[in-house]
């Protein structure tokens, strides 16, 4: 469509609605009726995860009007048509997206010319009241800012139908970049799988936290959910299982890599994870050459863990494993190849020594870089490679040493940042073997204090792990995750000294009617008063 038509569809919108088109290039001031509609005030000094400056000017309050165009510049086309996607439907207005604002109120999104100190991933944001500018060094920084520019709108703007109100974004100034490069959620959909639609909701709700990685954890005992061509029966026998015999299902490799493709159209980063040498029954159940005996077990579906492994000895475990690496780094663009590593209770320290020694060389045999949970930092792997610290000690020998040998840690201790614990005695869903934890304990903590030894500039970032033994549905996902996920969200993206728990709570219960009207099922926790 021309310049001309889509602001001919502007204009004819104004009539669709019943108004009047303002006289100026200034914003139609809302009806107090549409003022009426106006949900929970907010301002920039709200916004989650913590911005590193904020100043609230509510003078500069910005009115959307049907009249009000997106300006992109040259390279923030596709941020600026997924903004334009996120508030289109609710407000009705066209919101095209141009590369000039002729004179009409806008929303301009500016590539380069960002303060320095933003970097690739942060971003500046400037509301006043003739309108909205958005300046980043990167698309990535764009996409980023307008995390923090939707929370400034009324939270009826996330509903998917027309609401008739007015439309006021808070004024004020944000300069924003992250503590940590690294900020991750995991979910697990090896012990229950969860199709392809319902893997894209979770990257959509995790994204607008600044979220930038989702490791999937695609393989344990009681099933395998990634298509492997060169061992066809992994997914087609292996994935069949699930946790109670719930219904198992997996992810051909086409599947996976539209997964892939749309969390990179919200700048995640997809880490698939094949845990090994333990939590391989599936594997062990679908060929039998997999073990020892050469006699393949029964699918499980149970909880229990640290009862399988593979075969340390045998050299078709290790044709299996390369066969898997390979295939799966062919369609995995990121630089990371999760390979577990945790609960590996029936090797032996020799031989799962023995295992990583074969098996990391191949993880960059494909050029991809080692991640998996902390236990590998007893196995001396490269500087590249990423442990990730999940257990509920404040100490730890061998990710010390290899803190100090150059690997950077990525932190998600099992009693802070595991969403799948119960929040207390009466909590329908999770596990509590790692203890209860509440809101304010999964964000009261610090990764640079956590374990002893291991200081800020040794840290990759953190990660929210999302374990299914429990959970079947996606509304069972989002009341585990939310409300805690964007506390550990704000760990990984906001400055130390901005970590206030009273603060936080009057923040975080500013985010329950956005929520309600994304149609998240979130726990309602009575340590915030929600609004």
């Amino acid at each position: 469509m021309s310049t001309t038509g889509l602001l001919g569809t502007a204009v004819l919108s104004l009539v669709a609605l019943g108004m009047a088109a303002p006289a100026s290039a200034d914003t139609a001031q809302p009806s107090t009726a549409q003022v009426a509609r106006q949900d929970v005030q907010r301002q920039v000094t709200d916004v989650i995860p913590a911005p590193v400056e904020a100043k609230a000017d509510p003078k500069s309050d910005f009115w959307l009007s049907p009249l009000t165009v997106i300006r992109a510049d040259k390279g923030a086309a596709k941020v600026a048509d997924y903004l334009r996607g996120l508030i289109r439907p609710a407000t009705g207005y066209p919101l095209p997206v141009l590369s000039s604002s002729y004179g009409l109120p806008a929303i301009s999104l500016e590539l380069g010319h960002a303060d320095k100190r933003v970097g690739t991933e942060g971003y500046q944001l400037k509301v006043a009241k003739n309108g909205v500018t958005l300046k980043a060094n990167t698309d990535t920084g764009l996409f980023e800012g307008v995390q923090s520019l939707r929370q400034l709108f009324p939270s009826t703007v996330d509903k998917k139908t027309f609401q008739l109100q007015g439309w006021k974004v808070s004024g004020g100034t944000i300069l924003d970049y992250p503590r940590f490069g690294y900020r991750s959620a995991m979910l697990d959909v090896a012990r229950h799988f969860f199709k392809p639609d319902q893997v894209k909701a979770y990257i959509d709700q995790i994204a607008q936290y600044k979220i930038n990685n989702l490791h999937l954890h695609l393989a344990d005992d009681q099933g395998w959910r990634i298509e492997i061509k060169s061992w066809p029966r992994l997914a087609t026998f292996g994935g069949q299982g699930a946790v109670n015999g719930d219904p198992g299902g997996y992810y051909t490799q086409e599947q996976y890599s539209d997964i892939v493709r749309y969390a990179a159209s919200r700048h995640i980063t997809i880490v698939p994870e094949i845990d090994m040498p333990g939590h391989t029954n599936a594997a062990q159940a679908s060929y039998a050459e997999l073990n020892c005996d050469g006699v393949a077990p029964p699918m499980r579906t149970d909880i229990e863990v640290g009862y399988s492994s593979l075969c340390i000895g045998k050299d078709i475990t290790y044709k299996f494993v390369e066969d898997v690496i390979r295939e799966l780094a062919a369609i995995t663009p990121g630089k990371y190849l999760n390979i577990g590593g945790d609960e590996a209770h029936s090797t032996s320290p020799a031989d799962y020594n023995t295992f990583y020694q074969k098996v990391s060389p191949l993880v960059g045999k494909y050029g991809k870089l080692i991640t998996g949970w902390h236990d590998i930092a007893k196995t001396n792997p490269p500087t590249s490679a990423l442990p990730q610290y999940w257990d509920t000690k404040g100490t730890n020998p061998d990710v010390v040493a290899a803190a100090a040998r150059g690997n950077k840690i990525l932190f998600s201790p099992a009693n802070k940042a595991y969403l799948d614990m119960m929040y207390n005695p009466q909590s329908p869903l999770g596990l509590h073997w790692a203890g209860y934890v509440e809101v304010k304990d999964s964000y009261d903590w610090d990764p640079s204090t956590f374990l002893q030894g291991v200081s800020e500039n040794q840290i990759a970032g953190v990660e929210a792990p999302l374990w299914s033994e429990t959970l079947v549905k996606s509304e069972h996902i989002e009341y585990m995750a939310f409300p805690r996920l964007p506390g550990i969200a704000e760990i990984g993206w906001s400055p130390k000294a901005s970590h206030n728990w009273d603060g936080y709570r009057e923040r975080l219960a500013k985010q329950g009617p956005r929520w309600t009207a994304q149609g998240i099922d979130f726990y309602r926790s009575p340590q915030v008063d929600w609004k």
